[in-house]
C-alpha cells in the first residue's frame, strides 16, 4: 500500500511539472525579435519615454501568457489589418470568426495594458 501512495505522489509531481513546463513553454515561444518590435511599437504609442521599456515588456510577457506565439500572430494580424480601407482586407473584418478573434485579441491587450500601468 504504502508504494501504491509512493507511486501516485510520484506521478503526480511529475504531471505538475509538465503542466507548469508547458505554460513557461508558451510564455516563452515569442521569438526574440517579436518581442522587441512589439515593445517598440508600444514605446512608439507612449512617447518613447525610456521608462516604457519596462511597461511594455510587461505588456509583452502578459501577451505572451495568453496566448501561443502562432496564435498571437493570428490575432495580431486581424487587429492590424481590420481597419484598413478596401474590398480586400473585408476578410480580416467581416467574417464572425475574425470578429471574436479581433475582440478576445483586444481584450488581452486591455489586461495587458491595466497590469503593466500603460495608457495605450
Amino acid at each position: 500500500m504504502r508504494m501504491l501512495h509512493k507511486t501516485l505522489l510520484l506521478a503526480v509531481l511529475a504531471s505538475l511539472g509538465t503542466v507548469a513546463r508547458g505554460e513557461e513553454t508558451r510564455a516563452n515561444d515569442f521569438p526574440t525579435t517579436d518581442r522587441v518590435e512589439f515593445v517598440l511599437e508600444c514605446m512608439n504609442r507612449n512617447g518613447g519615454e525610456p521608462q516604457y521599456i519596462y511597461k511594455c515588456s510587461c505588456a509583452v510577457d502578459e501577451v505572451a501568457k495568453a496566448y501561443k506565439y502562432d496564435d498571437y500572430v493570428e490575432a495580431a494580424t486581424v487587429a492590424r489589418y481590420r481597419n484598413a480601407g478596401g474590398e480586400r482586407t473585408g476578410i480580416f473584418r467581416d467574417p464572425d470568426e475574425m470578429k471574436k478573434l479581433n475582440k478576445d485579441y483586444t481584450a488581452v491587450l486591455a489586461s495587458a495594458r491595466k497590469t503593466c500601468g500603460l495608457q495605450r
